[in-house]
């Protein structure tokens, strides 16, 4: 995930401060002042004193206080919308749906309250046990709802956190931590602002017990080197590649609706995003034509106009990524189906665009490339090389497969290494909120969400009783 922020110095007081930017006009929306080593180390403390209390209450007592701080946070849905859109210029529809997401738990809470349940045995009870201090380091592409999936079990579990948001979206995230605050006790939810050097102090901090971050596998990488000399607790949630197979009997229409949305979806700047099409020789020319079409349908522009299906890129640097990795496809074969024309001259936008004929060699087919792309090529239409293709590749978190043989579908699943897979559907829709969100191979080391999700934010402590 490439960013690209601007870091500026206060010359009278040595303070450092993000240049916050619209990406859709490249106008300065405000300059944040990053947290301080001084002031990193009081947050640690404050929140180790709070923990102590905190944990005290039983899970039915915290959870309580949670639901009733995002019935808060739904009173500023409106304005986490607007900052969401100026930040990092996600259109204003998907800006509303994961606000939606993010507040409306109920089910989500019954789910968790039940991982925090002890489990008696004969001699033994089995009780979760929180890690301590919790740094929750969040995304910009998903700027409300990635901190609550990290911070609500977290908090939930006994731990008190330290929310460290993207550099890229510093006033989204302090407008929920701070709401969330409003709620809590003093010092169970702290804020940090800053770029990688904050949060790699968070991580080397003896006093921090577990870190739970979503981002890249690259970041992902340094967060589990730095914590391995302590034996520190991490939950990473990282990069992906991810694959969609259609065969030969697939309900084209709706593989290509699909394929279409989902590397489009927020401008494709999702670690999940359909990034590899490989589509059965048989059907190959007509499923072509179908995402052309349904890929025209799209409007690139600002993300506060309500027609906007593709908003800008989140930097300029973004930008250049996608046009590298398009170009180096063009030149080394692939196709050009369509581009999107009508695209602003201001800020970080690139054209929607559909390939063909993609090949592993390009860097489009094996980099993460998070943009608005559509890519694809053909293959045989067999098992065995649909698995092999889905599998040619670093990363493991989300794939599908399109195919009216439900057999054959759920034997394809069954092979590929990744940690979701949807049958004639995008995984992501649709699951069900007991189930976690894992990332295989080099997408993830630990995983959040559903009851086993829940899991990971505390350690079990078996208690052995004699009669």
């Amino acid at each position: 995930m490439v960013q690209g922020v601007q870091i500026e110095v206060n010359d009278d007081d040595g303070i450092q401060y993000l240049i916050n930017t619209n990406p859709a006009t490249d106008q300065i929306i405000s300059k944040v002042a990053c947290t301080t080593l001084d002031e990193l180390e009081t947050k640690i403390v404050t929140s180790k004193t709070a923990q102590r209390k905190w944990r005290l209450k039983s899970p039915e007592d915290r959870v309580a206080v949670l639901q009733e701080a995002l019935r808060e946070v739904a009173t500023v849905q409106d304005q986490l919308v607007k900052l969401m859109i100026q930040e990092m210029g996600k259109p204003i529809g998907e800006a509303e749906e994961e606000l939606e997401f993010a507040i409306n738990k109920d089910e989500y809470f019954h789910v968790l309250l039940e991982s925090l349940q002890p489990q008696q045995y004969e001699n033994s009870t089995v009780v979760r046990h929180p890690y301590g201090v919790v740094a929750v380091m969040s995304p910009w592409n998903f700027p409300v709802d990635e901190i609550l999936l990290l911070a609500l079990p977290s908090l939930a579990s006994g731990n008190t956190v330290i929310v460290k948001p993207s550099e890229v979206v510093p006033e989204t995230g302090a407008l929920l931590v701070k709401t969330l605050q409003s709620k809590l006790p003093d010092g169970v939810l702290q804020l940090a602002q800053g770029a990688g050097d904050v949060g790699a102090a968070l991580v080397q901090h003896p006093g921090v017990n577990l870190v739970a971050m979503t981002g890249s596998t690259a970041t992902g990488k340094k967060i589990l080197q730095s914590a391995s000399t302590q034996l520190k607790r991490v939950i990473l949630e990282m990069g992906g590649k991810d694959p969609m197979i259609v065969l030969e009997d697939a309900n084209l229409e709706s593989a290509a609706k699909d394929a279409v949305a989902y590397s489009l979806c927020n401008s494709g700047q999702v670690c999940c995003s359909i990034e590899r099409i490989y589509v059965a020789n048989s059907v190959y020319e007509q499923f072509q034509q179908l995402c052309a079409k349904e890929a025209a349908s799209y409007k690139v522009g600002d993300g506060m106009d309500p027609s906007t299906k593709v908003g800008p890129l989140v930097s300029k640097l973004q930008q250049e990524q996608v046009q590298t990795q398009v170009q180096d496809a063009l030149e080394k074969g692939a196709k050009k189906l369509y581009q999107s024309e009508a695209v602003p001259t201001t800020g970080s936008f690139y054209p929607v665009t559909v390939l063909s004929d993609v090949q592993l060699d390009m860097k489009l087919f094996s980099a993460e490339t998070f943009g608005p792309v559509v890519a694809m090529t053909s293959f045989d239409g067999t098992e065995e090389q649909a698995v092999i293709l889905a599998n040619q590749t670093e990363y493991g978190l989300g794939s599908c497969v399109y195919t009216q043989d439900m057999a054959k579908a759920q034997r394809i699943a069954a092979m590929i290494d990744a940690g979701q897979v949807g049958i004639n559907c995008y995984p992501l829709e649709g699951m069900d909120v007991q189930c976690p969100w894992v990332g295989h191979k080099q997408s993830g080391y630990g995983f959040h969400s559903g009851y086993a999700g829940f899991l990971q934010f505390s350690i079990p402590k078996t208690i052995v009783h004699k009669k």
